[in-house]
């Protein structure tokens, strides 16, 4: 079983992060349940069981609306990234699901300039459960190894 869902939480992260790689962030809010939270933390936030996140959504509703803020209101440098997925680790049932721990490096790309650069790193604490046959995130935690943040987090992680 559990193998089970480590490769099919694996074709999961590669159709979510071919959504936000290919700028298909409309379809982002889909991967999740409707009551999903998503949230970004430092790994400091994560351990002192800090509240307050870089980001913070309850509901697949506030996903949209991020989403149109990004593309609508926010005016940021005009960027893309490239996200490198590895180990994904099967760490037990909980609340209906199953809650998987996944690292992640994200390449940012400035269309400008063209540079790129490691922008994040850390991993995906999540809780995935089936709905109608597929995985859907109910939760998805992102906690960065680094408390130093650039300000420019702006496209999903």
């Amino acid at each position: 079983m559990r193998e089970q869902i480590e490769a099919r939480m694996s074709r999961l992260h590669a159709d979510y992060v071919d959504c936000i790689d290919n700028d298909l962030l409309e379809a982002w809010p889909d991967f999740f349940t409707p009551d999903a939270l998503y949230r970004i933390l430092t790994r400091d936030a994560l351990a002192n069981d800090w509240p307050a996140g870089l980001m913070h959504c309850e509901g697949r509703g506030m996903l949209h609306d991020r989403i149109l803020s990004l593309r609508r209101a926010n005016i940021y440098e005009p960027h893309g990234y490239r996200h490198l997925i590895s180990s994904i680790r099967y760490k037990g049932e909980v609340d209906g699901g199953w809650r998987l721990h996944t690292n992640f490096a994200i390449v940012r790309t400035t269309w400008t300039t063209g540079v790129q650069d490691v922008f994040i790193s850390g991993f995906y604490d999540d809780v995935v459960v089936e709905v109608a046959g597929e995985l859907r995130f109910k939760e998805r935690t992102v906690v960065l190894d680094s408390h130093r943040i650039d300000t420019l987090l702006v496209i999903p992680v």
